[in-house]
């Protein structure tokens, strides 16, 4: 068994950004707090699928370079190879739940060089 809180675990900034709760044996578990204006890297991962569940606020999701509007109660699974960049063009923190199966011992985050209003070129 394994049981923790949230308040026993830190944001990557601070007050905001991931925090995990869990990070495997099976699954990382976390939480994640977007600020407003705020925008987080495009990137895939090459084996995991992640998943986010949003409690909090509302986000733009740019899934492989199409926008996805995401808000309280909304579900958002991105399969493996699937890009995707968080921008939080609101006025109000964005905040949600993230899952990612199955954990990987090794990095499996690859950051992609891109912005919204860019072409975007899916890579194989």
């Amino acid at each position: 068994m394994y049981l923790t809180n949230e308040s026993e675990h830190d944001y990557r900034f601070g007050d905001y950004g991931p925090k995990y709760l869990t990070n495997g044996p099976r699954v990382d578990f976390g939480i994640v707090v977007i600020t407003p204006g705020e925008a987080h890297p495009c990137h895939k991962h090459v084996t995991q699928e992640e998943s986010f569940l949003v409690l909090e606020g509302e986000c733009t999701v740019y899934v492989d370079g199409e926008p996805v509007l995401i808000k309280e109660g909304d579900y958002l699974r991105c399969e493996p190879g699937e890009s995707h960049q968080f921008s939080n063009e609101s006025d109000s923190n964005f905040k949600a739940v993230f899952v990612k199966a199955a954990h990987c011992e090794i990095k499996d985050s690859v950051y992609i060089d891109w912005q919204p209003g860019q072409p975007f070129l899916k890579e194989e």
